[in-house]
């Protein structure tokens, strides 16, 4: 008889709005264009959200060298590192996002480098963002039921729309710091907003799956 395999968990997360600023948001502010507020907590179309922006940029004539110079002034949110440290002291973390990589790497080297799943966009010789190259679509929702394949148990948190088909596919999922409408829409999940809270509800639920 083959011995079943041990039980080991895994944590996917999302990142703007869970260890991050929203980038787009601090675009909207920085660059005074408030149309490039909407985020995935407003748009469940992930695709009818991102045309929308790439037009918004083209419109305004701005390019990576602007957003890059307004990327770097962000920082982690408070509590962000720490909370981050103690979970992969303790569980196997993957950042899953709808983020680009030529957007999100001065946050992660402020995180200390944690691995991150996420999209590239198409960038012109002279800054212009053409468009953007997803890496499949619903690729939380995908990435965690890979993750499953292999014998994880997963354990997702995130905050908007484009989080929910990520936590239905895992193992439990809770929604963190996520805006009204979403928490509304799916009353069935629990909500939380602290990072304390987030890790204990993980460290329990991983008690709950021996």
């Amino acid at each position: 008889m083959v011995a079943s395999p041990p039980i080991q968990c895994l944590v996917t997360l999302d990142v703007e709005g869970v260890l991050t600023p929203e980038v787009w948001i601090a675009l909207a502010e920085n660059l005074k264009i408030d149309a490039l507020r909407r985020t995935t907590k407003d748009e469940p179309d992930y695709q009818l959200l991102m045309d929308g922006r790439l037009r918004i940029l083209r419109e305004q004539n701005v390019g990576m060298e602007q957003i890059r110079n307004v990327i770097d002034t962000l920082s982690p949110l408070d509590g962000a590192h720490d909370f981050l440290q103690c979970l992969q002291s303790r569980f196997p973390v993957i950042l899953l996002s709808d983020t680009f990589e030529d957007f999100i790497e001065p946050l992660m080297e402020k995180l200390g480098q944690p691995t991150i799943l996420c999209h590239k966009l198409n960038i012109s010789e002279d800054g212009e963002v053409m468009d953007f190259h997803p890496r499949i679509t619903d690729q939380k929702k995908h990435a965690v039921q890979a993750f499953r394949k292999l014998n994880y148990r997963v354990i997702a948190a995130g905050d908007s729309y484009n989080d929910l088909s990520m936590i239905d596919a895992a193992d439990a999922g809770f929604l963190f710091r996520a805006p009204d409408n979403v928490r509304t829409e799916r009353s069935d999940l629990v909500a939380i907003d602290a990072y304390d809270e987030l890790f204990n509800l993980i460290c329990q639920t991983e008690q709950g799956f021996k």
